[in-house]
């Protein structure tokens, strides 16, 4: 039996903007915001330009922001971004999400966002439903005594790393890919490997034009 998967990317295609930013903003301030993009830019030119690595510029980033915080502060803080930043969902996203969460699909969110705050922009789309959801993104490394250490735990979840994370989510779809019917959902450059990955491949469906 033919089984469907839906792999969607986040920022972008199912948000109107890159959520980084929007949470950095709501969790620290405007002028804590900016003083972090002034001290960072040199770096985040070079990364812009190719020349920094994207993953070490967004944990240099990260780092200075919330190193030394309390994982359950964090994750309190996620929670309420999402709750008050639902607006950040296009609305034809959210219209494909609740079709396939009423028919119990299987998807997958799979971003280079931290899935501490993505994971409850879904928490009411998935009520009642009996889909199997997960958010595959960028996890953080946590001390033993529960304080962000500003490292991540896994490799940022852009290009090819996005096809391997998948595929490690589920094994078994690397051993019997003929099985499965995968639909994909990107908007940049940083999902080219999962929609060529994907049966059916879709760029920037949700764009209202």
């Amino acid at each position: 039996m033919m089984r469907r998967l839906y792999l969607f990317d986040f920022d972008g295609t199912l948000t109107s903007a890159d959520t980084l930013l929007c949470f950095i903003r709501y969790a620290c301030g405007k002028w804590r915001f900016v003083l972090g993009f002034v001290l960072f830019s040199p770096i985040l030119v070079l990364m812009k330009l190719h020349l920094y690595a994207n993953w070490r510029a967004k944990q240099h980033l990260f780092s200075w922001y919330f190193r030394g915080m309390k994982l359950s502060e964090f994750d309190d803080l996620c929670r309420r971004f999402a709750a008050d930043n639902k607006h950040l969902m296009r609305p034809l996203a959210l219209e494909k999400l609740h079709e396939l969460f009423t028919r119990n699909c299987i998807v997958a969110i799979v971003s280079a966002s931290i899935d501490n705050w993505v994971r409850p922009f879904f928490y009411q789309l998935i009520v009642g439903s009996c889909s199997d959801f997960r958010v595959i993104g960028t996890k953080v490394e946590v001390d033993d005594d529960g304080l962000l250490t500003g490292r991540f735990l896994t490799n940022n979840c852009y290009g090819a790393e996005k096809v391997r994370r998948v595929l490690a989510e589920y094994p078994d779809l690397a051993g019997n890919r003929s099985s499965y019917i995968v639909e994909a959902y990107g908007d940049s450059r940083g999902d080219r490997e999962l929609l060529a990955f994907a049966d059916t491949a879709c760029f920037r469906p949700f764009v209202e034009r």
